[in-house]
């Protein structure tokens, strides 16, 4: 028995589009199959899937990553 879908439309600037179907190409994904990732994923969390802030956490730098990764898996 097939599962009920709904057809479910939203706008986004084209270059943005653009520009995540050719990460998503690589990826092997299509735009439905990553919203519908996406969505699975608040709906598993009853949540976001990642935080939402105003005042994200600083990135690392190249040392502080490299440090990261050597405590965590051993030295490459």
């Amino acid at each position: 028995m097939a599962t009920a879908t709904t057809l479910f439309r939203a706008r986004v600037p084209k270059a943005r589009l653009q520009r995540a179907e050719k990460i998503l190409a690589r990826l092997g994904i299509k735009p439905t199959d990553a919203v519908n990732m996406f969505l699975a994923q608040i709906e598993m969390r009853q949540d976001m899937p990642f935080t939402v802030t105003a005042h994200p956490k600083p990135l690392l730098t190249a040392d502080e990553q490299a440090t990261a990764w050597n405590k965590a898996l051993g030295a490459y």
